[in-house]
């Protein structure tokens, strides 16, 4: 079996093919597109750690919420954040069109700012309407969430007034995102950090 950590770059769709958008299967060389495949998706703009592997069963194993294992993302989003709506976060919130809340989630903030310090984070297409409003404030967090709804954090933060603009998922379960990948760049999966994947 192959297991490879993949930093995906903003800008591509988690498949192995697409007929409009370039896909991460497209950072591999072409004998491997076929064989590997991604462990869950990440949004179109979002960054960060996905595993490519030709392990059918691995799938199930960590992405499935029943399992709970926890997901970590990195996040810088347009509004405040308070303890308050910190709580509901936690708690699980009600996201538009669904039945039932969130299941509890984790959400620690690092800091404050403007949109003047994080502009350059901005997707390109929106970059230019963000500068037009330097002193939006906006705030960096992490949310870890045991789910996979369809752009849940950005639902989740949405759901108590803010926006997130720029995400990055930095961790499944026990394996952290290694930092020194560039985005567009992957390896193999070390012996330690399989065993880390596997015992979550």
């Amino acid at each position: 079996m192959q297991y490879y950590m993949f930093n995906k770059p903003g800008g591509c769709i988690t498949a192995r093919r697409d007929d409009t958008h370039k896909t991460i299967m497209d950072y591999f060389p072409e004998n491997m597109r076929n064989v590997l495949h991604p462990l869950g998706r990440l949004d179109l703009d979002t960054e960060g750690l996905l595993i490519v592997t030709d392990d059918g069963q691995l799938d199930m194993q960590i992405m499935q919420p029943h399992n709970h294992v926890p997901k970590k993302y990195y996040f810088w989003a347009i509004g405040s954040i308070d303890a308050e709506k910190m709580q509901r976060l936690e708690a699980g919130v009600m996201l538009t069109g669904q039945t039932e809340p969130t299941k509890p989630a984790e959400i620690r903030c690092i800091s404050s700012g403007k949109m003047k310090d994080i502009v350059h984070l901005i997707p390109g297409k929106y970059r230019e309407k963000m500068r037009k409003n330097p002193e939006i404030p906006v705030f960096e967090a992490y949310l870890s969430i045991t789910e996979g709804r369809k752009h849940q954090v950005k639902r989740m933060i949405r759901s108590v007034g803010c926006c997130v603009v720029y995400l990055k998922r930095v961790s499944i379960g026990s394996l952290e995102l290694d930092e020194s990948l560039l985005p567009g760049e992957y390896r193999e999966l070390s012996a330690d950090e399989l065993e880390l994947l596997m015992n979550k």
